[in-house]
């Protein structure tokens, strides 16, 4: 019976899994790689849409429906021991960390960059990158546990948001 009661309360807990699969309102992020742009939902609306650079190779940046379950102010490199608000750091100025392939928001996010130059190319190695100005504003307004989509596709992201809901 405890084993039970413990199963019932993990299912039900808020905490599992991060949230509902998005709910009216919610604020939600679409990256389409077709296009390399990422649109930001919010209250049933599309809000806005970036250009950003996505991986060298379709499989770099991976695909799915994902929780943004990390941000940093001025992150860390490890990759080369690059301190945060360095201007050599290629993540700028935030990252918002998502759960693909069980890598705890460490490996993969939606961040900054010291190469502004580069947003709209496939030049990372998988990350989602946007200028600064864009992503510390977009930072703002994405709490823990918003999801983010990304997927390769021809469909317009009213389209996508009809798909999951965002957009009646």
């Amino acid at each position: 019976m405890f084993i039970f009661s413990l199963i019932i309360a993990l299912v039900t807990s808020p905490l599992w899994p991060l949230g509902p699969n998005p709910l009216p309102g919610d604020p939600y992020i679409i990256v389409n790689k077709e296009t390399n742009q990422l649109a930001y939902f919010q209250g049933e609306e599309l809000k806005e849409v970036h250009t950003v650079s996505t991986g060298k190779s379709v499989e770099l940046t991976p695909e799915g429906e994902f929780n943004i379950i990390v941000k940093a102010i001025n992150p860390y490199y490890r990759k080369k021991n690059i301190a945060g608000g360095d201007p050599n750091n290629p993540l700028g100025s935030r990252w918002m960390g998502f759960d693909a392939q069980d890598t705890e928001g460490r490996t993969y996010g939606v961040h900054g960059t010291n190469r502004p130059e580069t947003i709209g190319g496939y030049v990372t190695l998988g990350c989602i990158r946007l200028e600064n100005k864009v992503v510390e504003e977009l930072f703002n307004k994405v709490p823990i546990g918003t999801k983010i989509w990304i997927i390769r596709s021809g469909k317009s992201f009213e389209e996508l948001g009809r798909e999951k809901g965002v957009l009646q």
